[in-house]
């Protein structure tokens, strides 16, 4: 009988388990609209970015001209 009442207490121990969840806290509604203005500033974003990616590598490849012209200048 002692058996029974070690497993009872392990079993109560177990239902004791806390499940946490997330709140919703970024639920989006959507209206069924389209706000043009949202759409242009993220295109213009986007842009900005591939600018910037671009210039890094025009940056990189006359660096890499630079360094070999003064390397067989040499």
């Amino acid at each position: 009988m002692t058996s029974m009442s070690a497993e009872k207490i392990i079993y109560e121990e177990q239902d004791t388990t806390v499940v946490k969840t997330t709140p919703l806290l970024n639920k989006i509604e959507f209206s069924g609209r389209v706000d043009i203005n949202n759409l242009l500033a993220r295109a213009r974003k986007e842009k900005e970015k591939n600018d910037k990616v671009n210039l890094v590598f025009l940056g990189l490849i006359f660096s890499i001209i630079t360094i070999v012209g003064i390397i067989l200048s040499f």
